[in-house]
């Protein structure tokens, strides 16, 4: 929230607030989501409806931080329970997510500080980053979905000297554009 602060005109909350779906309608005071480590992401009818009428009201949903196949699963059920009739789709430079604040046609694995300590490989062996999205029937993207990446270690570990600058930069660009996006779509 501090990049958000400092690098854009959105004035942000200084800190996050954890939203439990199940907690009323808090969901529609916020217009952007963040879920990490969705791999095990187990959603009831009632919370699913919630969310889906959340993002058809103009929300925003981010996924981050699943590694290899059987990671990637549960969101891609999780998209599928909320939209049976729209796809998961990679994302291409031309993206409009990928060209809000920064211009990020050239994009590269994000891996977590916990790669400091084994040699910087990624997990479950999964070495092919993908940035995807669900848009709606106006062609807005409603959810983002970024498998392979650990987008949120990049942010937190920003200030770290021994956490790869590289990953941080990307990480923190990634997540303005998607922001910004969400703000004006």
């Amino acid at each position: 929230m501090v990049a958000v602060n400092r690098l854009t005109r959105v004035n942000a909350r200084p800190a996050e607030q954890p939203i439990n779906l199940e907690d009323g309608d808090d969901i529609f005071n916020w217009p952007f989501l963040y879920a990490a480590r969705t791999a095990r992401i187990d959603l009831t009818g009632e919370m699913t409806a919630k969310l889906r009428d959340y993002l058809n009201r103009g929300g925003f949903f981010v996924a981050d931080d699943m590694w290899g196949v059987g990671e990637q699963q549960a969101i891609a059920e999780t998209v599928n329970n909320l939209y049976p009739k729209r796809e998961l789709v990679e994302l291409g430079n031309d993206a409009q997510a990928f060209h809000m604040l920064f211009d990020l046609d050239q994009r590269y694995q994000i891996l977590g500080q916990w790669a400091r300590f084994n040699g910087m490989q990624p997990l479950n062996g999964a070495y092919d980053p993908h940035f995807k999205g669900v848009f709606d029937e106006k062609g807005r993207m409603t959810i983002a979905v970024w498998f392979n990446n650990d987008t949120g270690d990049s942010w937190e570990w920003a200030d770290d000297p021994s956490y790869p600058e590289k990953f941080s930069a990307l990480g923190i660009r990634i997540m303005l554009n998607h922001i910004v996006y969400a703000m004006t779509h």
